[in-house]
């Protein structure tokens, strides 16, 4: 267990999922390296590792329960509850490498979940204070720190079949998962701002606009399952995307 009792508890609800899952589930590489990354986020807040722990407990958590949502939805037939980029995610081809199927589930959770989970935590109060603000995106960028961890144990887990190309690249397809997930962490700042506009502007603009990423977002798929080196090519090209300008 963690060092976070709120963190502790999402992760016995994500090993309750996992447990369920046939062995050969290509769901399981998602959720195995999400539940290990959110213990190893519990760690982080139980070692005093963020400016405010409290809130990114219940950040965490209100993260997780976006995921945990999707996959019980699908799981129980309800296809209309499950957002694009998770669907897409989950009906992949079941025969794709572990990294992709991970890399379907990064892309549904970070670039589309994550600005969402974000706003259920900062309040247009919040967002008035400059601040507060400055703190709350300093605790998100401090993630990078706990993902950048775990990026050669995760690599490691995955157990892909890897040829003699991916063994020599192993080195630089692990700098391309950091940096990915850094430039992808920098764009959700972005969608949180523009989504919190939105909010300002009543219901139905936040709605286009959630609706705008979810596009975008389910957009990503095709460059996932492009052939080829998928981590080096995310690393030039990138893996977050970006609202346009509201009107």
């Amino acid at each position: 267990m963690s060092g976070s009792g709120l963190v502790d508890e999402v992760v016995v609800q994500m090993q309750s999922r996992l447990d369920a899952l046939p062995a050969a589930s290509p769901r399981r590489p998602f959720l195995s390296t999400y539940l290990r990354t959110t213990q190893a986020v519990g760690d982080a807040v139980g070692a005093g590792g963020f400016l405010d722990p409290g809130w990114v407990e219940r950040w965490d958590v209100a993260f997780a329960q976006l995921y945990l949502h999707a996959h019980d939805a699908f799981v129980s037939g309800e296809s209309s509850a499950v957002p694009r980029p998770w669907r897409l995610a989950f009906t992949a081809p079941d025969d794709l490498p572990a990294l992709r199927h991970v890399l379907l589930g990064i892309n549904a959770h970070v670039n589309y979940d994550l600005p969402q989970a974000m706003l259920s935590v900062i309040s247009p109060t919040d967002f008035a204070d400059e601040s507060l603000v400055r703190r709350r995106r300093s605790d998100h960028e401090r993630i990078d720190d706990v993902l950048s961890s775990r990026v050669k144990a995760e690599d490691d887990q995955l157990g892909d079949a890897r040829t003699l190309l991916d063994r020599v690249l192993t080195p630089l397809n692990r700098l391309a998962s950091k940096r990915f997930l850094r430039e992808a962490r920098q764009k959700v700042w972005l969608n949180v701002e523009a989504l919190n506009a939105a909010r300002l502007d009543g219901d139905s603009v936040y709605v286009t606009r959630l609706g705008e990423l979810e596009v975008l977002s389910a957009a990503r798929i095709a460059d996932l399952l492009a052939p080829g080196q998928v981590l080096l090519r995310l690393a030039v090209a990138g893996f977050g995307v970006v609202l346009p300008p509201g009107a």
